[in-house]
């Protein structure tokens, strides 16, 4: 196959959530035929997962300027601009809306389970760049089938890969088999079903993050409803300075808010936390669990454990794709540095698009949440230059792929969900960041869950 047989391809896009939307946009905006790929029955599958979370981010921070151009034909309008949708809000207000416009160019329950160039696994050098990739997908039914592309853009995020509780980034001996009582999500207690789980129980959260803050909160709301409910919180380290966030200085207020919900969890007797316990091993006695640190401690026995460790990429289906991994964060090489979070926080990171995204496969690219690997904090908007870039990149216009088009609020922007007093509360930020500085911080509780981000 020819180079200009090959551009007549489509670019096939994995994953219909916010950025792989976005790209299918800006593909349909220069002219490029797009293919999204998508294994739920529905936009933003993974969004619908957490949308009883709130988002630090309001509307105006969270759609595409592409995609508002698509919508506007069909009388859609973005909700207020300074407003913060849940989960829920943003996957049906703006996710599914934007690919129905997109139509038959959206295709549900297809799974991507191999990417590589036609006749060349990932060994062969001769007349690779000439070749176009082959996607190897599996339909809801079993069938599979193979599509020919001209490029690749993975934005299937990390969502279905949450990290195991094992502190040596591996399950800890047991987790597997004791998986009934084990979930990797902010627990959504407004579930019957998930708060007869948790209510008059003792669960184990693991984790130091937003998430772990909002499910001890949660956890602490249950205890005040529902005696006999305790959160063991599980650290790794001990509990310094930082370990509940910058509380009311902190530059994302509604995380700020988060660390000081789950300090007051500990202060008020709703969760006790055990430190310096690194996860080896998970134990049976009866019905519940025993969790066993390598130092040998083994803690009094729960009734569920919350695994709130953070998420990984999953590379399995780009075995035969030429990828430049950072060797710790499985980012882009030239990504990782800028994103490293041992450096720094989403207000540090600058824009960035196709020089960071390139790898040595030409013509692949990964975005959106994936692209950052096992960097816990990403922000839509960055995905959304990402997205921009790499597709005009692929339309051969280098100019306009190594131009930075988004400029950040002065008080920066940051990824992540929060837990609101009031929805209406978090708009009152100077700036309308969610890095801002509010004028008043309020913390209540009975607040929506967060832990997602955007």
């Amino acid at each position: 196959m020819n180079a200009s047989t090959t551009d007549q391809l489509p670019v096939v896009v994995v994953g219909a959530g916010p950025v792989g939307l976005a790209a299918a946009a800006h593909l349909m905006e220069r002219g490029l035929e797009p293919l999204v790929l998508e294994s739920g029955p529905s936009a933003g599958t993974a969004v619908r997962a957490w949308s009883h979370v709130r988002l630090f981010s309001p509307w105006a921070e969270v759609t595409d300027p592409a995609a508002e151009k698509l919508l506007a034909p069909t009388g859609w309008i973005r909700p207020d601009g300074a407003a913060y949708p849940t989960g829920a809000d943003w996957a049906e207000q703006y996710l599914q809306p934007l690919a129905d416009v997109l139509g038959d160019t959206v295709r549900y329950g297809v799974t991507v389970t191999g990417v590589a160039r036609a006749g060349r696994d990932r060994i062969v050098d001769s007349g690779r760049d000439e070749q176009p990739f082959t996607v190897h997908i599996q339909l809801a039914d079993g069938h599979e089938e193979r599509i020919n592309a001209r490029a690749v853009i993975d934005a299937s995020g990390t969502w279905s890969t949450p990290s195991p509780m094992g502190a040596d980034g591996l399950p800890a001996l047991g987790e597997k088999t004791a998986a009934e009582r084990i979930s990797y999500r902010v627990p959504d207690l407004g579930d019957p079903t998930v708060r007869a789980r948790h209510a008059g129980k003792r669960t184990a959260v693991i984790g130091s993050g937003a998430s772990a803050f909002t499910a001890l909160a949660y956890l602490a709301d249950l205890a005040k409803e529902e005696d006999g409910t305790h959160a063991v919180w599980i650290l790794r380290r001990g509990i310094g300075a930082n370990t509940y966030g910058g509380g009311e200085a902190d530059q994302l207020p509604a995380r700020g808010a988060l660390g000081l919900r789950a300090k007051a969890a500990v202060e008020n007797g709703h969760a006790s936390a055990v430190t310096g316990f690194r996860t080896e091993a998970v134990e049976r006695d009866g019905d519940r669990l025993v969790l066993v640190a390598e130092d040998g401690r083994r803690l009094d026995p729960v009734d569920e454990v919350i695994v709130l460790t953070g998420f990984r990429p999953d590379l399995s289906f780009l075995s035969e794709i030429r990828l430049g991994l950072d060797e710790r964060l499985q980012a882009p090489t030239a990504l990782a540095p800028l994103i490293d979070p041992n450096v720094h926080s989403c207000g540090t990171v600058y824009p960035h698009g196709v020089g960071e995204l390139a790898h040595p496969e030409q013509d692949v690219y990964l975005v959106g949440m994936k692209s950052y690997g096992r960097a816990p904090t990403f922000l839509a908007m960055t995905g959304y230059e990402q997205a921009r870039s790499i597709t005009a990149a692929i339309a051969g216009d280098r100019e306009a792929a190594e131009r930075v088009e988004l400029t950040l609020p002065e008080t920066g922007v940051c990824g992540g969900a929060g837990l609101f007093d009031d929805p209406d509360a978090a708009q009152n930020s100077e700036g309308g960041g969610c890095c801002a500085t509010p004028a008043t911080l309020q913390i209540g509780i009975g607040a929506p869950a967060a832990s997602g981000g955007c």
